[in-house]
């Protein structure tokens, strides 16, 4: 099944502690169902002490939220996405309230095949 995020992708949180927040998507686990959002739902964690670090240390971290909870922004507001099969057998993401494709990642990955193959 195809996601409506990706990693790259600019998303908004739509609901729990975080509503509103804006971020970009560092990890999209497809097992389970979440993703991880730069600078979005900040945990603590205590590390125990360890020969490498006998100080032991409180480190924070990004914790994973379900992926139900994000959408991707565009100009600013979050937009639900369709996709659209193009004439060359290609799949694209469209914002479907704005018809805007939301392909940018895709543009930039697609780019970089193209150098690896010269």
């Amino acid at each position: 099944m195809p996601r409506h995020v990706r990693k790259g992708d600019q998303v908004m949180v739509t609901s729990g502690d975080h509503k509103g927040a804006i971020g970009e998507v560092m990890l999209v686990d497809t097992k389970h169902d979440r993703v991880i959002i730069k600078g979005v739902n900040l945990v603590t964690k205590h590390v125990k002490p360890t020969r490498l670090n006998p100080q032991g240390s409180i480190i924070t971290k990004e914790a994973p939220m379900h992926i139900s909870k994000v959408s991707p922004v565009v100009d600013g507001k979050p937009v639900r996405i369709g996709f659209r099969s193009e004439k060359d057998g290609t799949k694209v993401r469209i914002a479907r309230h704005k018809g805007k494709e939301v392909s940018v990642l895709n543009k930039l990955f697609e780019a970089g095949k193209k150098k690896s193959k010269k």
